[in-house]
C-alpha cells in the first residue's frame, strides 16, 4: 500500500503556488511578449543592436517564455487536480 500524506504545509504550498500562477505571472509573460513585438518592429527601433534583438535575442527569449507559459499552465492543471484530490479525501478545511 502506498503512503498518502497531506500536511497543512503541503496544502499551504499548493495554495501559494496557485496564487503566484493565477496572480498574474502568466499575464506578465504576455506583457513581455507584447513589448518584445513592439521592439521587433524596425519602424519603432532600428540599428545594429535592434537588428540583433529582432534576429536572435527576441526569438530565443520568446520561445523560452512560450515554453514557460505552457509549463505553468500544466502546473496549474496538476495543482488543481492535486488540490481537489486532497480536499475530496477529507484533507482540507
Amino acid at each position: 500500500m502506498s503512503r498518502v500524506l497531506s500536511t497543512e504545509q503541503a496544502k499551504t504550498a499548493i495554495r501559494q503556488m496557485q496564487s503566484v500562477i493565477n496572480g498574474g505571472f502568466t499575464d506578465q509573460i504576455g506583457q513581455l511578449d507584447a513589448q518584445g513585438r513592439i521592439l521587433s518592429d524596425p519602424n519603432v527601433w532600428d540599428g545594429p543592436l535592434a537588428a540583433q534583438f529582432r534576429g536572435s535575442t527576441w526569438p530565443e527569449t520568446k520561445a523560452a517564455l512560450d515554453k514557460a507559459k505552457a509549463e505553468l499552465e500544466q502546473l496549474r492543471t496538476q495543482l488543481d487536480r492535486i488540490s481537489h484530490d486532497i480536499f475530496t479525501a477529507g484533507g482540507g478545511a
